[in-house]
């Protein structure tokens, strides 16, 4: 939201999202009054196309927030491309990429604005909030002074623009430091599990994992593949859970909300395609190689 604030985003405005995300890229859309515009996004790695994006650029368009959904990072080079080439803002949604990278550079850096979450659930958490990058750092600056309430302390409790109370304690923050010097050991422990995972699970007919682009490198928050031999994921996820293993389905596609709804469907279809038939295996770093040799194990007898 702050980001979307920041780079002067309103009323009359369109930003381009992918149509399969966490409801959390696309709200922020509506507080500032824009329109959120969908892109249906690949079927193999699951992120936006760049050319479903490029398709839906108008006169009103003025920014693109890809995600690089469950770490893996999105084809940025091309869609860097798209932006300079229409003149439009660029937000990445990096909230589940912390320590990808993309031909070199690390997610959340390629845009104008990278918004991370270090949510209870996330890589590394501070238990809730997140953290803004840019390389302008006037713009990083007026966000700091932004989220203080946009509060001037050298004249006191003054305050010359709209504010808003989005600071992070210190508590959290310090917490979040402490997180970070384990982040390597993190990302190797989830590069582990999404290995055990394919390796296991990988030579099954019909099973796809999400797939990577040639130079991209994946944070694996999250280790997801899709079926392609008509398993009922939902009476899967079911029968997984019966014998304890916590699996959950993929993002529903933002059109199944009724906010949302006056969407054509039949635009994203892989979004839909994915949704039906794809799984989000436990990654939590508190798991074991053990632990996911024995939800590969489930998956197979339940099969």
């Amino acid at each position: 939201h702050i980001s979307l604030y920041e780079l002067g985003i309103g009323s009359g405005d369109e930003v381009i999202v992918p149509a399969l995300t966490f409801i959390a890229t696309v709200n922020p859309v509506i507080y500032t009054q824009a329109k959120p515009v969908f892109a249906d996004v690949d079927i193999d790695t699951w992120n936006i196309s760049p050319e479903e994006l490029e398709k839906r650029i108008t006169k009103k368009t003025k920014a693109i927030i890809p995600v690089h959904l469950y770490g893996n990072p999105c084809e940025m080079d091309k869609i860097m491309a798209i932006a300079r080439k229409h003149k439009l803002h660029v937000i990445e949604d990096a909230t589940e990429s912390l320590g990808a990278v993309y031909n070199k550079k690390h997610t959340g850096t390629f845009g104008d604005l990278g918004c991370f979450s270090f949510n209870g659930n996330k890589t590394i958490t501070t238990g809730g909030g997140g953290m803004v990058v840019s390389n302008n750092k006037k713009r990083i600056e007026h966000i700091k002074f932004l989220i203080n309430q946009a509060r001037d302390e050298s004249k006191g409790y003054y305050h010359p623009e709209l504010g808003f109370n989005y600071r992070m304690t210190n508590i959290e923050a310090a917490l979040g430091l402490a997180q970070f010097e384990k982040l390597e050991a993190f990302l190797n422990k989830k590069k582990d599990l999404n290995e055990t995972y394919k390796e296991n699970l990988g030579s099954i007919p019909g099973f796809k994992f999400q797939v990577q682009y040639l130079k991209a490198k994946s944070s694996f928050w999250l280790t997801t593949l899709r079926f392609e031999n008509n398993i009922n994921v939902e009476t899967l996820q079911k029968k997984l859970r019966a014998k304890g293993i916590p699996v959950r389905r993929v993002f529903m596609p933002l059109t199944e909300f009724p906010h949302y709804k006056n969407n054509n469907r039949k635009s994203y279809k892989n979004a839909y395609r994915i949704y039906n038939n794809g799984l989000c295996l436990p990654s939590s770093v508190l798991n074991s190689r053990e632990d996911a040799l024995k939800v590969c194990k489930a998956i197979k007898e339940v099969l």
